[in-house]
């Protein structure tokens, strides 16, 4: 039995905080990372990593909003023949984590308590770094090995999405460093649809004439009862599927209240809402259970003529479902790798979107691993070091590992 066939790992563990620090205190909020790509790219070369094997897709000149860079994709090539394998993670954080100041506290890292901190996901971009830099520096075996970060995770997955798969070498499985618990292998990822409603009402005096007016308010607050009432709402259970909804925001055009006096009737409101399922088109019947309920409102609400509002619904997809094989061999290669590791493999579905999804999508499969991050999207996050530590072993291992 060779060295990394046990959990024999030569880890530089004060190496590899050194490194997460480092990513921590780099601002890179979604749409904004070309300073931590920068900063890894630098991690990179120093690591012996050649500049030309690091490079940058276009992927921000198809993503809808501004984009400073497109994802950063670097290869290294194998020292021994196998199929090519991917690591990835995602540059950008949630803008809660701006000016965020780590600091070290025993066995964790933490924030000042002013900001989120970004171990979601620095813990992935520093364990990507320490995993080329030991590969290299100790020589170790490995088939062809490409590094992903993707960019605008946070925003919407996408870097993932607008990515060309074609740029990546082939790889035949994915990494994705995305979570808690270095023993949380996630395996599937619900899908989730949006929506939006937009309602033009007739503004009158609230106090004079309120029957000429037609409230959009009031179609919007019907349309979310009648949500409601038919069980489209919140958890949503129907025979054996199931899912969940939500609306996120209620307001008026470009951020502003919908209305601003109270003596009239408000003449236009904007809904903003979501879907989710681990079957894309269950997501799909929730939002036609919205679209219903918003026209029956837009009926209910008229003006002394009969008159309705206008209402325009309008729905996109906004990341598939995906749920791995129990024998696909990228979980069957971190099953092993955990085993090797001492550490229980347990395997989760998760109620949120990840790269994951879209990089399946793209015919690559991939699991999720974690690396230390807990609390996340708060000012109290914090990143465990120990379970960072067990999440670069594992990624070493991961791509050590004998076929």
């Amino acid at each position: 039995m060779d060295v990394m066939s046990t959990a024999n790992i030569p880890l530089d563990v004060e190496g590899a905080i050194d490194h997460l620090m480092n990513f921590l205190s780099v601002e890179g909020v979604t749409g904004e990372e070309a300073a931590i790509a920068a900063a890894v790219s630098e991690a990179l070369k120093k690591a012996g990593v050649p500049a030309s094997a690091i490079r940058f897709d276009d992927a921000n000149t198809r993503i809808p909003v501004p984009t400073q860079t497109g994802n950063l994709i670097v290869d290294l090539p194998g020292t021994k023949p196998g199929p090519r394998l991917m690591f990835s993670t995602h540059l950008d954080t949630v803008p809660l984590c701006a000016g965020a100041k780590p600091k070290r506290e025993g066995d964790r890292i933490v924030s000042d308590g002013t900001t989120a901190l970004g171990g979601d996901a620095r813990t992935g971009v520093a364990l990507l770094v320490v995993l080329a830099e030991t590969l290299i520096k100790h020589k170790l075996p490995h088939p062809p090995i490409t590094l992903l970060f993707t960019v605008r995770e946070e925003s919407g997955l996408h870097g993932a999405r607008e990515l060309n798969p074609a740029e990546l070498g082939g790889p035949v499985m994915c990494i994705n460093v995305d979570g808690q618990l270095a023993s949380e292998l996630i395996i599937g990822a619900v899908g989730q649809e949006n929506w939006e409603v937009e309602i033009k009402g007739k503004a009158s005096h609230a106090g004079v004439a309120p029957d000429k007016g037609i409230s959009a308010t009031l179609v919007g607050a019907l349309g979310l009862a009648e949500a409601k009432r038919t069980g489209w709402f919140g958890k949503v259970v129907k025979g054996d599927e199931f899912g969940t909804s939500n609306i996120g925001i209620f307001g008026g055009k470009n951020g502003k209240p919908a209305g601003d006096a109270t003596n009239v009737v408000t003449d236009y409101a904007f809904l903003k809402g979501e879907a989710r399922s681990p079957e894309l088109s269950f997501a799909t019947k929730i939002v036609d259970g919205y679209e219903a309920a918003f026209a029956k409102a837009k009926a209910e609400v008229t003006d002394h003529e009969g008159e309705t509002a206008e209402v325009t619904f309008r729905r996109a997809a906004a990341y598939p479902p995906f749920k791995l094989a129990d024998d696909a061999l990228v979980v069957k290669r971190a099953t092993k790798a955990l085993e090797l590791l001492g550490i229980k493999p347990t395997y989760l579905f998760s109620n949120g979107g990840l790269d994951a999804n879209w990089l399946d999508k793209a015919g690559i499969p991939t699991i999720t691993i974690g690396a230390g991050q807990a609390e996340i999207h708060t000012i109290k996050e914090y990143v465990k070091l120990d379970e960072y530590e067990k999440g670069c072993r594992l990624g070493i291992l991961m791509a050590t590992l004998e076929d």
